[in-house]
């Protein structure tokens, strides 16, 4: 099947660890996968963290249709593996996938010093071990290959042309760029900055690309201290790189475990300070370049149940273009986790507003509640006039005063 334009989509953003705890949920808990595919319908799969069991659910739920391989309905896909920590290959086991006899895929990573020649193989074939797997390898039914690659080479996947370069991480990591028909992605996670040949690596293979997805798993403080020489980085080195590299889009990216969805909310307001064109990722988030403009979609949550209310709100934020605004909103519809609001302004995905919610009969403003909200969806609604925005509350309701 071919397309008009490179999908990108986030099915694992989470580092080191899978998480599931409740002030982390909003961006997502699985660790490291990422999906693209090009206009000639090519499939490549960065990483096999828990998110890839998300991915393989869906992909076996669409039948394989779309694909190319031997005319049947299988899958095929191009699977480059930036390195062989858990984070990064524990989701393995669970992809529907690698156990069915139609698909085909391609395995892409580096030979390591401690496993020798077949690391690839070995590091697939270990996650169903025993003892720590109930089935073995052998059930795994799909066909597969594998090519060991080092940081500077160079292969193409039909229209398009991959490159990978050595990263600065604990046992080897390599990034990977794809230049693709329509627009180009870099892969540049588990990095981290201040060794001059690495980092000169990391500029080359970034250089104009129209997607940098990049390590920013620290606070710039905690990469100057507490977690110096950990392997990571941090949103301030990614902002660095993509003013250097003349990157178009920055993905800050690998959340740490400990991160809440607030902690991560500061670092994508404090990086589109210095770099606007900047995004955190989040699990169903999509990213599609098609030659003219990069479009982010964000995924809708249905998280509780929402009460059909009318009633006024006031509204403050920044517009897509930057400009400050406050007006009047109308909420249509609210839950515990959020509402759904209409703005004649346009506010951009992923910025913060501020809905102050008074009640009708409140003439001094007394009982207004203030709340902090991320944008989550926002597009035109029928009458053209109006924009349709979906919004996450971020805090909660400021409890109230002991009485006296």
């Amino acid at each position: 099947m071919t397309q008009n334009f490179t999908k990108v989509v986030f099915w694992g953003v989470r580092g080191s660890t899978p998480t599931v705890e409740r002030d982390s949920w909003r961006y997502g808990g699985n660790t490291a996968c990422v999906e693209l595919t090009t206009p000639g319908g090519s499939r490549f799969i960065f990483d096999c963290g828990t998110g890839l069991r998300m991915l393989g659910n869906y992909l076996h739920a669409l039948n394989g249709r779309g694909t190319k391989w031997r005319g049947d309905a299988g899958v095929e896909a191009h699977v480059l593996v930036t390195h062989y920590h858990w984070d990064h290959i524990q989701g393995i086991p669970f992809f529907h996938p690698f156990f069915e006899a139609q698909n085909r895929f391609h395995f892409y990573s580096f030979e390591s010093k401690y496993l020798g020649r077949n690391s690839l193989r070995q590091v697939l074939e270990a996650q169903l071990a025993k003892p720590y797997f109930p089935v073995d390898v052998n059930t795994m039914a799909a066909a597969r290959t594998f090519r060991e690659v080092g940081g500077g080479d160079e292969w193409d996947v039909e229209e398009t042309h991959v490159k990978t370069a050595w990263l600065n991480h604990p046992q080897g990591c390599l990034g990977y760029r794809l230049d693709t028909p329509i627009g180009s992605v870099v892969y540049a996670t588990d990095n981290e900055p201040g060794a001059a040949e690495f980092d000169d690596n990391l500029r080359q293979l970034a250089q104009g690309a129209d997607v940098l997805i990049y390590d920013a798993q620290y606070s710039p403080e905690q990469l100057a201290s507490t977690r110096k020489g950990w392997g990571h980085s941090c949103w301030l080195e990614g902002v660095k790189i993509a003013r250097e590299s003349k990157v178009k889009n920055l993905v800050l990216f690998h959340h740490d475990p400990d991160s809440s969805s607030s902690t991560v909310d500061g670092f994508l307001s404090a990086a589109r300070q210095e770099f606007q064109s900047t995004w955190a990722a989040i699990e169903g988030m999509s990213i599609t370049l098609n030659g003219r403009s990069t479009d982010v979609t964000l995924p809708e949550a249905r998280l509780g149940q929402r009460r059909r209310l009318c009633f006024t709100a006031l509204v403050s934020g920044y517009t897509e273009d930057g400009v400050a605004f406050e007006e009047k909103a109308t909420v249509h519809d609210v839950s515990v986790h959020g509402a759904y609001l209409c703005l004649s302004n346009r506010p951009r995905l992923q910025s913060e507003l501020r809905v102050v919610i008074q009640s009708a009969d409140d003439q001094t403003g007394a009982g207004a509640v203030s709340l902090r909200a991320t944008v989550r969806h926002c597009e035109p609604r029928q009458n053209k006039t109006q924009n349709g925005v979906g919004v996450f509350f971020i805090e909660d309701v400021e409890p109230e005063r002991p009485r006296d």
